[in-house]
């Protein structure tokens, strides 16, 4: 008895788990397709195939699930970007991590819009969970810089911490010129600003001494 309602409890998680992703799924496109201020949460769930009670049940408003699809598509993304850079060296890493997740924002312009506003603008909880999230990317940065620094591509005294956060600067102008029309290579151009910056934190050559005649 024990086992079988053990079983039961599994069959229902898992299925509860395939409808969240069902409805995550249907809202990033439907947002995709019409924009956030358009959808609405029926054309939502007939395109997740459930009700739009089961919808609001599992996500109350939607913006709520806008929030959600956005965290978890954007978390995802994030984790196998970094987790895909490889060995250095770090422009090389910087460069792959930039283009990977550009891509996410690239296969979905119109809601690439919506996630810039709403991460960097969001109300709580969302607000701390982006927060975090970009917390775990600078951190991972800053881990990649000071390898690079034993690794002598950069200087001993280069800050990872300040470093991820230059990188970050350049990240948000390129995606905000890019969700703007402003420029339609994003990607080349946050890899001449880290190239460039790069440059002033390599280290200084040692002078040779002249040989005494």
């Amino acid at each position: 008895m024990f086992n079988q309602r053990k079983q039961q409890g599994g069959t229902r998680a898992t299925q509860k788990e395939a409808t969240r992703q069902a409805v995550l799924q249907a809202a990033r496109a439907e947002f995709e397709r019409v924009g956030f201020e358009a959808a609405n949460l029926r054309a939502i769930a007939a395109r997740a195939g459930v009700s739009a009670g089961t919808v609001l049940h599992h996500y109350g408003d939607k913006r709520e699930l806008l929030h959600a699809a956005l965290f978890d598509d954007l978390e995802e993304t994030l984790a196998q970007a970094l987790a895909g850079l490889g060995p250095g060296p770090l422009e090389k890493q910087l460069s792959a991590l930039t283009r990977a997740v550009f891509g996410y924002y690239q296969r979905r312009p119109q809601l690439s819009r919506t996630l810039l506003k709403e991460s960097l603008f969001a109300d709580e909880p969302w607000a701390q969970r982006f927060t975090a999230q970009v917390g775990r990317v600078h951190g991972a940065l800053a881990q990649l810089a000071q390898e690079a620094s034993a690794r002598g591509e950069l200087r001993p005294d280069v800050s990872g911490a300040l470093f991820a956060v230059a990188y970050f600067s350049f990240f948000y102008f390129a995606l905000i010129a890019w969700v703007q029309g402003g420029h339609a290579s994003p990607t080349e151009l946050v890899d001449h600003l880290v190239r460039q910056h790069l440059e002033g934190l390599r280290p200084v050559p040692k002078p040779r001494r002249r040989k005494k005649s």
